[in-house]
């Protein structure tokens, strides 16, 4: 029996990972999770809903709720005023887009450089993100992409709503 290329020394396994930029933070999503990215997309904006859900996007028929990432770390909005980059995702069944400012390669760090989220990180950020692998010359923050729909009641039931319905 071969040995798995997947498997890491030590039992780890290692993990592939979609990478994306917002303003100055390389990020990364477990590439299984991603469903596509694409171009920035017509969003209709929905009343009331918090900062952080910049709109609707009609994705092939289905309505997916776009959430600017920017928003969501408590970012300046991009002051050059180019389209983001949507990266969206399968949770439960339910597609979710977030609006990044360029999307990255897939890489696959080894697991001997995973570190958790560092305790002097504010608790909203230690709660987006499961952990940080160190790259060279950069520093990859891993999003917990359950924390889409957790972080708040308000997007998460937004994003439930948007995801729920079809266009027609």
């Amino acid at each position: 029996m071969s040995p798995d290329p997947n498997d890491a020394p030590g039992g780890e396994t290692a993990v592939q990972y979609c990478t994306f930029k917002v303003d100055h933070l390389l990020i990364g999503i477990e590439v299984w999770r991603v469903q596509e990215v694409i171009r920035h997309q017509p969003m209709t904006h929905v009343p009331l809903a918090p900062k952080a859900v910049r709109g609707l996007i009609n994705l092939r028929g289905q309505i997916v709720t776009a959430i600017d990432v920017r928003q969501w770390l408590g970012l300046p909005d991009r002051g050059d005023g180019g389209g983001s980059m949507n990266v969206v995702l399968r949770l439960n069944d339910e597609a979710i887009s977030l609006l990044v400012d360029e999307a990255g390669e897939v890489v696959e760090p080894a697991p001997d450089t995973h570190e958790g989220v560092p305790s002097t990180a504010s608790e909203q950020i230690r709660a987006m993100f499961s952990g940080t692998y160190k790259l060279d010359g950069a520093l990859l923050l891993v999003l917990d992409t359950e924390s889409v729909t957790r972080i708040s009641p308000e997007i998460g039931a937004t994003a439930q709503y948007g995801t729920a319905r079809r266009a027609s």
